[in-house]
């Protein structure tokens, strides 16, 4: 089985206007070019935007209310999704929603506009033992469709504290190049009551060198693949052929024995 160690900084030369640059080395199963230096592969990422307008003095009540996190972004509770805030989202503009909730939660957690808004439902469990990085990648594609489109989504669970925050928080991370600790800070100065429970920081915290090794590998060259993949297979052949060399040497060492 192959394996990918990344080691990644950002990038001394100046990017174009707007993007910013990791620099990522990348060893695959132990691989190394020609001329015996690592692979290096250059991720450019869009630069975090910047704030339109002043952010307001959060507000307890603000808790139960959706804040814009990015340009067509949006995080809340469930009670911003509820039916008496239609006349909000539609004059946000809101286009797509993503309703998190445990299954447990269906019956009072639900899409409630499915035929004037386009729905992802993710069943996930507000706990710290749950596999949370299993929906990154579906969440990151449903909210990178609707803004593509000029659309603007809704990202919510019960409380828009935890389940949800995690989510967006993700989002970011992947798509502007940044840490955890960044992207909880963009967020929190926008809806201050965000708080992912501990096992979700800790999934967030390694999902940097996730994202950051599966970008490496969609960005590595053909010829690189390529190398890393004989290189892993003649590895291979070689054990193969060592362990079978074994594997005859060692009746006769016995017959030896036997035979003294």
């Amino acid at each position: 089985m192959r394996s990918l160690k990344t080691n990644c900084t950002k990038s001394r030369v100046s990017p174009p206007d707007g993007l910013r640059e990791i620099k990522c080395s990348v060893r695959v199963s132990g691989t190394r070019s020609a001329n015996g230096m690592e692979e290096e592969t250059k991720l450019q990422f869009p630069s975090l935007p910047a704030t339109q307008e002043e952010l307001l003095d959060w507000a307890y009540p603000m808790r139960r209310e959706m804040q814009e996190i990015l340009p067509g972004l949006y995080l809340g509770p469930y009670s911003a999704a509820m039916k008496s805030k239609l006349p909000i989202l539609e004059r946000q503009g809101i286009t797509h929603i993503v309703c998190v909730r445990q299954d447990i939660e269906a019956n009072f957690i639900k899409p409630n506009f499915p035929h004037l808004f386009r729905y992802l439902v993710l069943d996930i469990a507000d706990n710290p033992v749950e596999n949370i990085i299993r929906f990154f990648p579906s969440t990151k594609e449903f909210i990178d469709s609707c803004l593509d489109t000029g659309g603007k989504v809704l990202v919510h669970g019960n409380a828009g504290i935890s389940r949800s925050a995690a989510l967006v928080i993700a989002y970011l991370m992947e798509t502007f190049g940044i840490k955890y600790r960044d992207a909880f800070s963009h967020i929190q100065e926008r809806r201050f009551c965000i708080n992912p429970n501990i096992g979700f920081v800790h999934q967030l915290q390694e999902y940097e060198a996730i994202y950051l090794a599966k970008l490496t590998i969609k960005m590595m060259s053909p010829m690189q693949l390529e190398r890393s993949f004989t290189f892993q297979t003649d590895v291979t052949a070689s054990r193969k052929r060592s362990l079978e060399e074994d594997d005859d040497f060692g009746p006769m060492e016995v017959m030896a024995a036997q035979n003294r």
